[in-house]
């Protein structure tokens, strides 16, 4: 008999005891600047990463799921 490879998940969502997952928001700058914020929530993540972009001395953001 064969196993078949299942579909592996991170540890991220095999953690029973997390409650919550964390967001980091990093804001890059045209001078070469960047500034992070992490955040719980992922719908406020956005919304900071949001409101940034409309700055005219930002140059991108990027929202990664950290430990």
């Amino acid at each position: 008999m064969k196993k078949t490879k299942g579909k592996k998940s991170s540890r991220l969502h095999r953690d029973r005891r997390r409650k919550h997952r964390h967001w980091q928001v990093t804001v890059y700058y045209h001078d070469g600047e960047r500034f992070g914020r992490v955040y719980i929530d992922r719908d406020r993540a956005e919304r900071f990463a949001n409101r940034q972009k409309k700055s005219p001395i930002v140059k991108a953001t990027r929202i990664l799921e950290v430990d």
